[in-house]
C-alpha cells in the first residue's frame, strides 16, 4: 500500500521528474491532525472528570457511601494501568487509526451507559458503576500511547516535541475548560446530563476519525511534498501500513528488551516521577487548599484553575524550546533533556510553600511549580524518537503504564502522611523528591537519546 502510494506522485505530479517539486508548496495536513488529537484527548480527560465532578449527587442519589465512591474512583486507574501493554501492542498489530477510533467509540459507549445510572436499582448501582467506570480505564488505554504513535509518523523529529507538548496541553485544557462547564450542566440539568453530553460527543468524533482519518502516506489530503517533507524529517510515515501487512506477536523477548535497556528504564521512571506531580495536582492540592490555607470552596476553585493554566503554557513552551533547540543545530541529547531537567528543576519549588504563610502567594508558587512540570512534559517525545521502529505502541504502552501507576501511588502515600503528621509538609516535600529523582535519571541513566533497535 505504501509502495503505490509514494511511486503514484510520479504520474499525477509530473513536476516531480522535472526536479521542479522543490517549488511545490507543501500542504499541511499534518496540522489538522493534531488538532483531531487535541479535540479528542480533550474530550478523553472530560470524560475522567465526569465523575469526579458528579459525585457528590451520585453518591446522594444512588445511595454510594463514601468507602464505596473511593473504590470507585480507583476502578479507572487500576484498568487503565494494567490495559496499556494489550493495548499498545493491539496498537502495533493493527494500527493506530482504527484502535485509536475503536477506543474512542468504545469510552463514550461507557459513558452514556453511566448517564443511565439512575434507572439502575441501589442493591446493584455499586457493581455496575464500578464496572462501567473500570470499563472506561480499559478502553481509554490505548489513547495516549496512540497519540505518540500518530505523531510519530506525521511529523518530523524537528516538529514532534511541539506536536506532542500540544497534544498532552490537552489535560490542562479539559481541567480548565470542561470542569465549570460540567459543574452548570450538573447544577442546571443534573448529573445525567454531562456524561450523555459527553458520550454522545465522543460517539459523533468516532465516525469522524474512522471515516476521514488516514496514515500519511495514503491520505487523500497529503500532497508528495508533505510527505516528502515528513519522510526525511524521520517521521515514520509508513508505520500503519506495516502493522497492517505484518502480523508480529507479542515476544517475552520484545517485552524484556522494553523493561531492561538503560535509556527505556531512565525514561519510564522519569515519566512516573512527573506524572507523580501531576496527581498530586489532580487530587490533593485542591484539598490542601482548603484544609491546610484555609481557603474557602470557592475560592478553591478558582486557585485549582491557575497552575492548570500555568501548565498549558508551560507544555507548549516547552516543546517549542525543545524543537528550537534541535533546528539551531543542537542534538536530540540535548534538545529534549533541556525542557525536562530545566522544568522539574522548576516544579521542585513546591516545597517552597512550606516557609509561607499567605494563601495566595501558595497559589503562586505551586503555578510556578506547574509551569515547570508542563516544561518537563517532554516525555511523549523522547518516547516517540526513541521507541523501537517495529513496536512504538508496545513501547509507548509500558511508558504510560508505569507512568500512571503514580497515580495509584501518590494519593495513598499522601494520605497517609497527612494522616500520620497532621501536616502537608511532608506531602509537599514528597512530591518534590520526585523533580530530584527524575533529573538524576535524564542526566545519568537515560544516555543518549537515539532510534533504538530490538535485539535480533
Amino acid at each position: 500500500m505504501t509502495r503505490g502510494r509514494t511511486a503514484g506522485p510520479a504520474t499525477t505530479h509530473p513536476s516531480i521528474a522535472t526536479g521542479a517539486s522543490r517549488a511545490m508548496p507543501r500542504s499541511a495536513v499534518r496540522y489538522s491532525v493534531l488538532a483531531f488529537l487535541f479535540i479528542i484527548t480533550a474530550i478523553n480527560y472530560g470524560d475522567r472528570a465526569t465523575l469526579g465532578i458528579a459525585g457528590s449527587s451520585i453518591s446522594h442519589d444512588l445511595g454510594l457511601s463514601p468507602v464505596a465512591m473511593g473504590y470507585v474512583f480507583s476502578a479507572f486507574g487500576w484498568a487503565y494501568v494494567i490495559n496499556q501493554v494489550p493495548g499498545g501492542w493491539l496498537l502495533d498489530r493493527f494500527g493506530s487509526i482504527r484502535v485509536y477510533g475503536v477506543s474512542l467509540f468504545a469510552w463514550s459507549v461507557c459513558t452514556l451507559c453511566i448517564a443511565g445510572m439512575g434507572h439502575v436499582p441501589h442493591a446493584i448501582a455499586f457493581p455496575v458503576l464500578f464496572i462501567l467506570w473500570a470499563g472506561l480505564g480499559l478502553v481509554e488505554a490505548p489513547t495516549f500511547p496512540a497519540n505518540s504513535r500518530i505523531v510519530s509518523s506525521w511529523f518530523p523529529t524537528a516538529e514532534r516535541g511541539l506536536a506532542t507538548s500540544i497534544f498532552n496541553s490537552a489535560q490542562y485544557v479539559a481541567v480548565a475548560f470542561f470542569a465549570p462547564l460540567m459543574g452548570w450542566i450538573t447544577q442546571a440539568f443534573g448529573w445525567e446530563y454531562i456524561f450523555a453530553v459527553m458520550g454522545i460527543a465522543g460517539v459523533v468524533l468516532a465516525g469522524i476519525w474512522l471515516l476521514r482519518m488516514r496514515p500519511p502516506a495514503t491520505h487523500p489530503a497529503v500532497n508528495a511534498a508533505e510527505l516528502a517533507f515528513i519522510r526525511a524529517g524521520g517521521a515514520l510515515v509508513d508505520i500503519d501500513d506495516r502493522a497492517m501487512r505484518v502480523r508480529r506477536p507479542l515476544t517475552w523477548r520484545q517485552v524484556r528488551f522494553m523493561l531492561t535497556d538503560r535509556t527505556l528504564v531512565g525514561v519510564y521512571g522519569g515519566q512516573y516521577c512527573i506524572t507523580a506531580i501531576l496527581y498530586f495536582f489532580l487530587t490533593w492540592f485542591p484539598l490542601y487548599l482548603h484544609q491546610s490555607r484555609g481557603l474557602s470552596l470557592t475560592q478553591t476553585g478558582l486557585a485549582a484553575s491557575v497552575p492548570a493554566l500555568c501548565g498549558l503554557a508551560g507544555a507548549i513552551a516547552g516543546g517549542a524550546l525543545s524543537d528550537m533547540l534541535l533546528r539551531s543545530g543542537r542534538s536530540e541529547n540535548i534538545a529534549r533533556k533541556t525542557p525536562y531537567v530545566v522544568g522539574m528543576a522548576i516544579a521542585s519549588t513546591i516545597c517552597l510553600c512550606n516557609f509561607v504563610h499567605s494563601a495566595w502567594v501558595i497559589v503562586l508558587i505551586m503555578s510556578f511549580a506547574f509551569f515547570g512540570k508542563g516544561v518537563a512534559a517532554i516525555g511523549w517525545a523522547v518516547i516517540s524518537d526513541i521507541a523501537p521502529r517495529e513496536t512504538p505502541g508496545l513501547a509507548a504502552g509500558i511508558f504510560n503504564g508505569i507512568g500512571n501507576i503514580a497515580g495509584i501511588v501518590t494519593p495513598i502515600v499522601i494520605g497517609y502522611i497527612v494522616a500520620i503528621t497532621k501536616s502537608y509538609d511532608g506531602a509537599l516535600v514528597f512530591v518534590a523528591a520526585h523533580c530530584g529523582v527524575a533529573i538524576l535519571l535524564y542526566l545519568f541513566v537515560v544516555g543518549k537519546i537515539r532510534r533504538l533497535s530490538l535485539p535480533e
